[in-house]
């Protein structure tokens, strides 16, 4: 039984970014964000079939973001940096251990069938669910990756998803956690979609999720970093679902990894940095013809 480091830390939505980026920097494939306004939203709806039994808002209101790590020699050198970079923002944090085992079972608690965009919905292996006319069903274990549908930043990418791809594209999915976006581009009628993410448990989870939706002869998923793996290759569609400082960072390769009047689908934006992201973008002659916005965050559509 593989056992890992929780490292949940308590902030505001302003510093949700570089929270996650301070995870990035640590080593974390990807992170847990548990956002207050997401619960509430869900809460007030009441729908029993995407609301837990037991969900409810973290302690105080604030966000938790949470990170994994696995229980080697190098955790006590990441535990000294966490612990610098976390004090000098005077944020809270705190550490807890995890089994692989433990993990899979507390997503079947707060992972339930949910309604996304016009047609797609997000079901969990082990929920039962009758599809009704015209949806599509994608049967997702998330299982130590990340990315269920729920959260604002991937129920964006899912809905832009579903409003751009018209049938035959190629796709490139970046940064692919549980391979949900993958999924869905191929379910939508992609003809290619090649996914990538650096963490090896993502790349597992992936490749798992797209051979139970029928789709792994559409969906090549890599292990790498980033756009690393895309070098010299021409996408109709690019989506990355991250967080704001990577993906001005990787805007180059982005916009490269593009064909003439491809577009480029950017989630994962925190409110306050979504100017820096129009800036980056522009930089690299992609021009922003769509824009989504839920609570905090922001979702961009951009054509090169």
């Amino acid at each position: 039984m593989r056992k890992w480091l929780e490292l949940s830390v308590f902030t505001s939505p302003e510093q949700l970014d570089n929270v996650a980026a301070i995870f990035h920097e640590l080593g974390s494939g990807g992170v847990v964000i548990e956002d207050p306004a997401l619960i509430l939203d869900c809460l007030e709806r009441g729908d029993p079939e995407t609301v837990a039994p037991t969900l409810s808002v973290p302690p105080g209101g604030g966000t938790v973001v949470k990170g994994y790590f696995p229980w080697d020699d190098a955790l006590p050198g990441r535990l000294e940096t966490a612990s610098r970079f976390f004090n000098a923002l005077s944020l809270g944090w705190q550490t807890g251990e995890v089994y692989e085992e433990d993990w899979a079972t507390a997503w079947q608690a707060y992972f339930k069938p949910v309604r996304v965009g016009a047609r797609l919905v997000v079901k969990p292996t082990w929920e039962d669910y009758s599809a009704g006319p015209g949806e599509i069903v994608m049967e997702m274990d998330p299982g130590m990756a990340f990315g269920c549908g729920t959260h604002a930043t991937t129920a964006m990418c899912l809905a832009l998803l579903e409003e751009h791809l018209r049938g035959g594209e190629t796709v490139y999915d970046v940064g692919t956690g549980s391979g949900i976006l993958s999924v869905a581009a191929a379910l939508l009628g992609a003809g290619r979609v090649l996914a990538v993410d650096i963490d090896e448990l993502a790349v597992r989870a992936a490749r798992e999720n797209t051979a139970r939706n029928g789709v792994a002869h559409k969906v090549t998923v890599l292990q790498g970093n980033l756009l690393d793996n895309l070098a010299g290759a021409k996408a109709d569609l690019v989506v990355v679902n991250i967080i704001a400082g990577v993906l001005i960072g990787m805007a180059p390769e982005a916009a490269a990894a593009l064909k003439p009047g491809g577009l480029l689908i950017a989630s994962g934006v925190i409110r306050e940095r979504a100017g820096e992201v129009r800036r980056a973008l522009g930089n690299e002659d992609l021009d922003i013809v769509a824009e989504k916005k839920e609570g905090e965050w922001t979702a961009f559509v951009a054509r090169r």
